[in-house]
């Protein structure tokens, strides 16, 4: 989020200088490399540092003095009772108060619980205080919210073409509504939305957003299975619920659960802020609840495939159904177009199949080095999706990444020695994988059936007609 936003500003004509911590993303950033995957970044990053529109730096004493608006983009991870670490959020503001924050802006993007800014206002403040002369009593200064919704994997496209700007002030000011709105000036031109709204409803707004949307992935999860069950395909259904313009299509494809840096953090940290406001999320427990066990899907359709037949995850009570086999995942990032295994499904699945007696072979187009880092040689890694089949018992996907749709099921075959899929992304056409001679596992697909017999039999009403 802080790089995509420093070459955006940049992009649209704005002086950026970045300022980090760690030395090591300083120096490559100097050199126009990105230290992580996210499509289009590295180009912007490499033209704006040629035009001289965009610098890096580790001194933050030198960014808050050269600079009019200081952009707070760090990062929030849940401490172990699951609230937001906001360590980093109150180091930067003190960083703002101590070096000269009389006259500046400070524009907070990390997602913060609600009250947070006043509390940054209260930490500027104080170190103001203690860095000024004596004698000084007043600073003026402004704080404004501004979270941030990018998307990994398209967030360059979310910069440039947001659904909206939010900015949360601390008072109705014309002079920072200004301020907003020439900072994102081709934004507004374009039409975008810039809603403007008190600093606590910012903040809630960004959780709210992502609660609602990982209610809808675990919704259709839950559904997924049920239509398992009752003989439905969840594709059909989704398309058919989707068709609605109360609904839409969006965040209602079945699959393995949600991940990544975000959705998960986000609602835990939501529901434990209601603990100390003395609220029960009760609804979002489910959420986490439903996504948390979406994850036994893949355990079970392997349990079943070799010999194992149970509901939760009989893999860690019977090993033997696994002991010895080999497993290839397709994708190990939560998401497509992304290097970030943050939450993702993937590592608690290896986990679980290790710890089966598994043999794991991996390969993500992006992801494959961060996976490498947690477990080294324990797994086999692939630089392509085909070499990772040979002599795999089953396939398990678990990113929908582009190049893994159309696969070459003749290849496949002559590669695997079992003949089985597990699409926990539902990116194949099962159609396809069954004529090709595989047997195919999708996410509240398996059990669809052609005609109207369902699993079960529904009792017929006693009316009169």
């Amino acid at each position: 989020m802080g790089l995509t936003t420093a070459v955006g500003l940049a992009e649209i004509g704005h002086r950026v200088l970045g300022v980090d911590t760690d030395t090591k993303k300083i120096a490559l950033l100097k050199k126009g490399v990105a230290p992580f995957y996210e499509p289009g970044v590295a180009e912007l990053l490499q033209r704006n540092i040629t035009k001289k529109r965009l610098t890096f730096s580790n001194d933050a004493r030198r960014g808050i003095r050269e600079s009019e608006i200081i952009f707070s983009a760090v990062a929030t991870p849940p401490l172990k009772d699951y609230h937001a670490d906001l360590s980093a959020v109150f180091k930067v503001a003190k960083a703002f108060g101590q070096f000269g924050a009389n006259g500046k802006v400070f524009i907070n993007k990390s997602t913060v619980p609600p009250g947070t800014s006043d509390k940054i206002r209260m930490t500027i403040e104080t170190e103001a205080r203690l860095s000024a002369k004596q004698g000084a009593k007043t600073f003026r200064f402004d704080v404004i919210s501004n979270p941030e919704f990018l998307r990994e994997g398209s967030a360059i496209e979310d910069f440039f073409h947001p659904d909206r700007i939010v900015a949360g002030l601390e008072k109705n000011s014309s002079r920072l509504k200004n301020l907003v709105k020439a900072i994102y000036r081709p934004m507004a031109s374009a039409g975008v939305p810039i809603y403007f709204t008190d600093i606590c409803s910012s903040e809630v707004i960004k959780y709210a957003s992502n609660a609602y949307l990982a209610t809808r992935i675990s919704l259709i999860n839950e559904l997924a299975i049920f239509c398992e069950k009752a003989g439905a395909d969840i594709k059909k259904v989704a398309r058919g619920m989707g068709l609605d313009k109360r609904i839409g299509t969006h965040y209602l494809q079945a699959g393995v659960g949600f991940g990544g840096s975000c959705l998960p953090k986000d609602l835990t940290a939501l529901i434990e802020t209601g603990k100390q406001c003395g609220f029960n999320f009760e609804l979002l427990k489910a959420v986490r609840s439903v996504n948390q066990r979406q994850v036994d899907f893949v355990i079970n359709k392997l349990g079943k495939i070799f010999g194992h037949i149970g509901e939760k995850s009989g893999l860690l009570r019977e090993k033997s159904s696994l002991k010895g086999k080999t497993i290839a995942l397709w994708g190990l990032a939560f998401k497509p177009r992304t290097d970030d295994i943050r939450e993702a499904p993937s590592i608690k699945i290896i986990s679980l199949l290790l710890k089966a007696g598994a043999t794991v072979k991996v390969h993500d187009p992006a992801a494959t080095h961060n996976v490498r880092a947690l477990f080294g040689k324990r797994l086999h890694y692939h630089s392509d999706h085909y070499s990772v089949l040979r002599s795999a018992d089953a396939l398990v996907i678990l990113t929908d990444w582009k190049e893994f749709r159309s696969p070459d099921y003749a290849k496949m075959k002559y590669l695997m020695s079992g003949r089985n899929i597990v699409d926990g992304r539902n990116c194949l056409d099962p159609a396809k994988a069954k004529k090709a001679g595989f047997v195919y596992y999708g996410v509240g697909r398996a059990l669809a059936r052609s005609g109207s017999g369902a699993a079960f039999a529904l009792p017929v009403p006693d009316v009169d007609l």
